[in-house]
């Protein structure tokens, strides 16, 4: 597979910025090694540029007729190789040489058919869709793998999705834009697409992770038999005698829930907290909203079931950048062989600074969807986050967005990263 052509541009006008774009993805399409007959392509806008999403598609779509097929969405930041864009207009673009056969792009107009045969898919959601959690289950056992990866929109404004299939809209839904709101769209891929996916937590437990054992709804009562209220107080050593202090350190805090096997739905190949003190990922972090001093409960927004594990948790910028590294280097070494020829070598071992995407890193192209709460200056600085992946896995063709909720698997997730390379 070759390299996939990407690239990103931030400008006051989206038709200026839709120029610098073309320009660069024009000149990646004559260069060995890189796809020059791309029909996929991924498309991430800043919400500064929502009102002029219909504007931005059609523009870029005649000027690359040989691009047949679209998706994206919007995010409040995006990213590309090396750099992200917050709080500025800006679109980043990836164009994707795959078998035709082997992917199909589905919205809202144009749903997946049953006659195309799903091992994945990236999925882009709108957050305000009822019973998001619902269908993105749905989806996830539509597929062979049960694996999705993606996000949903995270905008200001209106929160949009790109979809054009090649392939037309189902019969009697009528003619679509390809700018879409609501429910999920995406691209879904067949088993001829090789790919590696990970997730990489945000959060650092503050104590060991406990068995809920009583619940309600989204009302966790006991922890281990303790009130669970009790066991939140003694792990952030805060007392009610002292109310501004402990709403101040509750406000910082967060749950991780997990659902084990044994439980209704739970999947349970992953332990809770690692053996390095980190979230697995199976975790799905969930915010804190309430408590409930007559109980002794603690609120939290998701349902809650007994049998579930439960750790508190904080947001931690150490634990994120070293779950991250971990990640890409578990990437790294699924993709390199234990031998390689001496030109793969070479190239990747010349130094960061001055490698160029190459085919022998075994990977065409990468998409990363990231929690907009860890976007940013969370890492230590602008554009940190996407420095880290560069520097784990070298210069590659990257795009993706900063969403408002991440998906992996058939989960829901909150303050991860999803890091999904296609080889």
């Amino acid at each position: 597979m070759k390299l996939f052509p990407y690239a990103h541009a931030t400008h006051p006008r989206w038709d200026m910025a839709v120029g610098l774009v073309l320009a660069q993805l024009r000149a990646q399409m004559t260069l060995h090694g890189y796809a020059a007959n791309p029909t996929l392509a991924l498309l991430y806008i800043t919400d500064h540029y929502v009102a002029h999403a219909q504007d931005i598609l059609e523009q870029l779509s005649s000027e690359l007729p040989e691009v047949t097929d679209w998706t994206g969405t919007v995010g409040v930041g995006i990213a590309s190789n090396n750099v992200e864009y917050f709080d500025e207009p800006a679109l980043a673009v990836m164009l994707c040489e795959l078998p035709t056969d082997q992917y199909r792009v589905f919205s809202g107009v144009a749903p997946l058919g049953l006659a195309f045969e799903a091992h994945t898919a990236l999925v882009h959601a709108d957050p305000h869709t009822a019973e998001l959690s619902d269908l993105i289950v749905e989806m996830a056992a539509r597929t062979d793998s049960g694996y999705l990866f993606g996000g949903l929109s995270s905008s200001r404004g209106a929160s949009v999705q790109f979809a054009v299939a090649g392939d037309g809209n189902v019969k009697g839904q009528g003619a679509a834009s390809g700018v879409f709101s609501g429910g999920l769209s995406g691209v879904a891929f067949g088993p001829g697409v090789n790919m590696v996916s990970r997730v990489t937590q945000g959060c650092l437990p503050v104590a060991k992770a406990h068995q809920v054992t009583a619940a309600e709804h989204n009302l966790v009562l006991a922890l281990d038999g303790e009130p669970a209220l009790e066991v939140l107080l003694r792990e952030l050593d805060v007392t009610l005698d002292e109310p501004h202090e402990a709403l101040q350190a509750v406000r910082a805090t967060l749950a991780g829930l997990t659902e084990r096997a044994g439980t209704a739905g739970g999947a349970g190949d992953a332990p809770t907290i690692t053996r390095t003190g980190n979230f697995g990922s199976d975790v799905l972090v969930r915010h804190i909203i309430g408590l409930d001093p007559v109980r002794y409960g603690v609120a939290v927004a998701s349902p809650v079931k007994e049998g579930m594990e439960l750790a508190f948790c904080q947001r931690n910028v150490q634990a994120a950048r070293a779950d991250l590294m971990r990640v890409c280097a578990e990437i790294r070494e699924e993709l390199e062989p234990a031998e390689m020829a001496l030109e793969s070598a070479s190239a990747l071992a010349v130094s960061e600074a001055e490698a160029a995407p190459h085919p022998a890193r075994g990977i065409a192209g990468a998409i990363y969807v990231s929690c907009s709460g860890r976007g940013g200056e969370h890492f230590g600085g602008p554009s940190a986050e996407l420095q880290i992946i560069r520097r784990a896995l070298g210069d590659v063709p990257l795009v993706g967005f900063f969403a408002g909720g991440e998906i992996a698997r058939n989960h829901l997730y909150g303050y991860t990263g999803v890091l999904t390379v296609l080889t």
